[in-house]
């Protein structure tokens, strides 16, 4: 089936909430490598990120700067509103998703109240997925919480759009390191690929159908007056 599918149209943005400033090594975008090459094989436009080397100012507008401080985010919200996937990397802290991931997320949701040009909220029509990694318990919490906060914000999810991997439970060697089975583990390797694939399909769909059908989900139509059927007569 290889070559069947032309993805050339689609670009995706893999953002890494890792704590290590470039140039340190980072394990969760060590897996979040696979997840790229197989999109670049299939000719998806491909952008990464690591988050931490930028300055992402705390709060929930979309640009902070006016409040006197340095804000890199309104230049990543554009790599993001270019892309048809995101994909959140993170590695698991304390049994949950990293600090950065968490004000990645924030700011993501400065932009949920836009709308696109067809009055639906401006992140319709894109998919998400997360890949984590660790060596503590938290890959499925994480996941959850992700996926929850991108498709609250208007992502769609595929099936199986998750991915991770962590060692023994405690101190031990990370996704990268020597022994650790991480790039090995045919569990993992198989999530990441079958997460890469659904990305891609959906992603096609929602795209070439020009997204998801505008009706009963315009906040513009919402604020007119349309109620797209509801049946509380207050609502009418």
């Amino acid at each position: 089936m290889a070559g069947t599918y032309d993805y050339s149209d689609l670009r995706a943005l893999f953002v890494s909430c890792t704590l290590k400033p470039s140039p340190e090594r980072s394990h969760t975008e060590g897996l979040m490598a696979d997840s790229i090459a197989i999109m670049r094989r299939q000719g998806v436009t491909v952008e990464q990120i690591r988050a931490v080397d930028h300055v992402i100012a705390a709060g929930v507008q979309p640009n902070m700067s006016p409040s006197g401080v340095r804000d890199d985010w309104p230049g990543i919200a554009e790599q993001v509103l270019d892309a048809d996937i995101l994909v959140v990397g993170t590695p698991i802290w304390l049994g949950d998703k990293s600090s950065v991931c968490t004000r990645v997320i924030e700011r993501l949701y400065s932009l949920s109240g836009h709308t696109n040009n067809t009055g639906q909220y401006v992140y319709y029509g894109r998919v998400g997925g997360v890949v984590v990694t660790g060596n503590e318990d938290g890959v499925k919490h994480v996941a959850m919480n992700v996926l929850y906060s991108l498709q609250h914000l208007g992502y769609v999810i595929p099936p199986q759009a998750d991915a991770g991997w962590i060692g023994a439970v405690g101190p031990g060697p990370s996704y990268l390191d020597p022994d650790s089975g991480g790039p090995h583990s045919e569990f993992t390797q198989r999530n990441i690929t079958f997460m890469t694939w659904n990305l891609m399909h959906l992603a096609a769909i929602l795209k070439r159908a020009g997204g998801v059908p505008a009706h009963g989900n315009q906040l513009t139509a919402w604020d007119a007056g349309e109620r797209f059927d509801h049946p509380n007569p207050e609502y009418r």
